[in-house]
């Protein structure tokens, strides 16, 4: 099973490290997440995989102290790989979980998300990609809709962006005082539809992963979006982190080249 696959690599390559003084990334291999600090309180970023709560418990006693838990947990959407281990640390912590409103549905068991799309770019990760896990997800009173007006409960330096495409209620987060954005799957840093790509952790800027996309439109708007923020560190879900001059570089050209870059033949836009 496609899913049994993942958490086996994720359980070997799994590991930690501080981005930032406040930032702490959790590293699947498949997929990130992170830890943002502020204050004495902390919050987590998406759950990863089923198997990594055990190592998100790990790291937050690693970090801080024992039993230590966060202030809340944020969902940048509802895909398997971003709220694999959300039920386990709600059950443990009993913190509130925020995402987007259009995201409610794929978190409140009303709505499934559609099937991977296998017919993208061919690598392995894409031809196994009908066999990822898309049915909804029921969080219960646990989950809560985002305000409306960009602001984060309980956070006071981060702020949510709406970035559609890759799902309806796709969110990144960005810092305004040191420009760091978080991505989400809005864009990577590895080309995501091949699993040696994604195991060798190959740099190579991209928009969202194609298997799981159904807007290509609006992940375009997303991306030039972003791109307009400047940022000066990205922290994305699938991928590397990268700052400087070289994260301009490629951003610009993301933005500009939207669509030879990222999108597959059949979703091309028509004009």
């Amino acid at each position: 099973m496609i899913t049994e696959l993942l958490n086996k690599v994720a359980d070997i390559t799994m590991k930690s490290q501080k981005i930032t003084p406040d930032i702490i990334l959790l590293e699947f291999t498949v997929v990130n997440a992170c830890i943002l600090c502020e204050g004495n309180e902390w919050f987590l970023v998406d759950t990863g995989l089923e198997s990594s709560a055990e190592f998100i418990i790990e790291t937050a006693e690693k970090y801080f102290k024992k039993n230590s838990q966060p202030k809340a947990i944020i969902l940048t959407h509802g895909h398997f790989d971003h709220i694999g281990s959300v039920i386990q640390l709600v059950d443990k912590w009993k913190v509130p979980v925020y995402a987007h409103e259009l995201e409610m549905p794929y978190l409140t068991g009303k709505k499934d998300y559609a099937a991977g799309d296998s017919t993208v770019d061919g690598g392995l990760v894409a031809e196994m990609s009908p066999a990822f896990p898309h049915n909804s997800i029921n969080l219960g009173n646990s989950i809560h809709p985002l305000p409306s007006d960009g602001s984060i409960p309980a956070i006071t330096e981060w702020r949510w962006i709406h970035t559609p495409g890759h799902t309806p209620g796709h969110i990144s987060l960005f810092r305004d005082k040191d420009k760091v954005l978080i991505v989400g799957d809005a864009f990577t840093t590895v080309k995501q539809e091949s699993l040696l790509s994604v195991l060798t952790q190959r740099k190579k800027v991209s928009g969202p992963p194609a298997y799981l996309t159904t807007d290509w439109k609006a992940a375009e708007t997303s991306v030039k979006a972003l791109a307009t923020l400047e940022p000066s560190l990205i922290i994305p879900s699938h991928g590397i982190p990268m700052r400087g001059k070289e994260l301009n570089i490629y951003l610009g050209n993301l933005a500009s080249h939207f669509e030879d870059i990222a999108v597959p033949e059949h979703g091309r836009f028509v004009e």
